[in-house]
Order: C-alpha cells, then structure tokens, then sequence
C-alpha cells in the first residue's frame, strides 16, 4: 500500500467519481481506476460499488475513508516537519474560503501573501460556509475564511475584515424608484436567495427575526448556489435579494442594480483553523497577514 493509492482512494470516494478524481489529481483515468484496483485486489474487498456510471462506498469502503484520512494527514504532517526547518523558503498552504469572501475580499490578500512569500504554494477553494468549516475540521484546509456563524468547538474562529448586507432589485422591480423601503414590505415581493448553509444566507435570516418575520413568509421563487448567479437573476427580473455589498458593488456602479436602504447588520468574516492542529510557519504567517487586515 502506498500513499499515492491512499491519495487517489479518498479522491475517489470523495468525488464518488472516477473521472472527475482523476482530473482533480492530474492522473489518466486508467491510472486511478488501477491504483483502486489494485489496493482491492490486494486485500481481497471491494471498496466501492460501481453503480451506473458512478460509485459509491461500500461498507469496508467507507471504515477504510477514515484510516485512509488518517495516514495521509500524517504524512502530510511530516513533510510539514521538514518544510518548516526551511523557513517558509518552501511549502504549501491549503486556504478554503466561503463565496463572498473567495471571490471578493481575500484574492488580493492572497496575491500580497504570494509576493511576500513567493516560493510558498497556495491552494484555494470556494465553497459555502458548511463546508468551508468541515474541510478544516476534516484536515481537508489548513485554515478557511469565511462570512457565516460557524459552531465547531474543534475550530479557533478569529475576527477579520467584513462587509454589509445589502437589498438589491433590477430596473424592472417597483423598488427601483425608492431609496428606502419599510421591512413590512419585504413580504411583498419575490426573492432570489442563496441556499442554505451559505454565510449570507443565514445573515438574511438572522435580519429577518429582527423585523419579526419569519422565512416562511416571503415568497422564494428561487435559491442558487452562487453569488454572480443570484445578482445575474435579479437583474432580469422583478425579484429582490439580499447579497454583500462587496458583491453588489459592481452592478450598482454600472446602473444594472439598485440598493434600496434598509438598516441590516454588517459583519465581520471569521478566520477558522483546527485547534489541535499544529499550525505551520506558512499557516501562522498567512494568520499574520490577515489579522492585519
């Protein structure tokens, strides 16, 4: 057994798809398909079932995830080891950011990173808060960022940066001639909405119960997973949305969105990391530079 099978088994059942963990590893089909076939043929088990196209864990499949995690978590903690006593002259750092902060707030604070330490390899995923948080519970990130609540007594969470939420409509919404509307007419209209488990998502709905209402009562005609989706969708449509302001931004500046005032809550993003895991040079300097911020 080597590492290298271990890697492309929890790419695989990560990914419940041979292709795509493939192409996330950067191997041909054939190689990764062989190194699973191989680690069962071995042992004498089947680790996952082949079921129409994809491919799901078997039981023996799903104990092994676990071990499997484990072993590469401690490699990765030694090679870890030796890139410290180089003193940050190599390594890598995995960073996991939530939508709003990963394609807004924290590129050019990484781009500044970089050019401090350039021979440091940066690895960065957007995804929403739920699974920013479990990707460094997992071991999957060193650190994430993100612009939700997360409770995870496994995670530090540090204070840094932050934005606004902000009502946007499109030209044809009736809103677009108010600059300021009551929140009793927020249950008169239609809403596009980001899906739960995003950052921005559950800032709506904590603003919402300070207005007594509840979610139940507007009318959602649609969520969607993605940030430019949503302001995309508004703006050719008679639906509002609640998005960042850092998001916002750029339709307001080109007239294609218009903000209508409504006092909402700001926040700040929060800065995770794993509390029993032994933070890097690389991590500890890219903690340091944010914190500035």
């Amino acid at each position: 057994m080597t590492l290298e099978q271990l890697r492309i088994f929890i790419a695989v059942a990560e990914q419940q798809h041979v292709t795509r963990a493939a192409g996330e590893l950067n191997l041909t089909q054939s190689a990764t398909s062989a190194a699973i076939a191989a680690l069962e043929a071995r042992y004498d088990v089947k680790l996952f079932d082949r079921i129409g196209r994809g491919i799901v864990l078997t039981e023996a499949g799903r104990e092994f995830l676990g071990e499997a995690r484990a072993v590469v978590s401690r490699a990765k903690a030694a090679a870890q080891a030796l890139d410290d006593l180089a003193g940050l002259k190599r390594g890598a750092l995995s960073v996991a950011a939530s939508q709003t902060v990963g394609n807004y707030w924290l590129p050019p604070r990484l781009l500044a990173f970089r050019q401090s330490y350039p021979a440091i390899a940066l690895q960065v995923s957007i995804a929403n808060t739920e699974q920013v948080a479990d990707a460094v519970h997992d071991g999957r990130a060193d650190l994430g960022v993100v612009e939700g609540e997360v409770d995870d007594p496994a995670l530090s969470a540090t204070r840094i940066g932050g934005d606004t939420l902000a009502i946007v409509v499109g030209s044809r919404h009736p809103w677009a001639t108010q600059s300021r509307i009551a929140a009793s007419k927020l249950t008169s209209t239609g809403w596009v909405l980001r899906e739960r488990g995003s950052g921005t998502r559950a800032l709506f709905e904590a603003a919402l119960k300070r207005f007594d209402i509840a979610l139940a009562d507007l009318d959602i005609r649609l969520e969607l997973p993605s940030n430019e989706a949503l302001r995309a969708a508004v703006e050719q449509s008679d639906c509002a949305t609640a998005i960042s302001d850092l998001v916002a931004a750029p339709s307001l500046a080109a007239g294609t969105l218009h903000r209508v005032r409504l006092d909402l809550p700001g926040r700040s993003f929060t800065l995770l990391r794993h509390k029993e895991h032994t933070a890097s040079k690389a991590v500890t300097a890219m903690i340091e530079a944010l914190r500035k911020e």
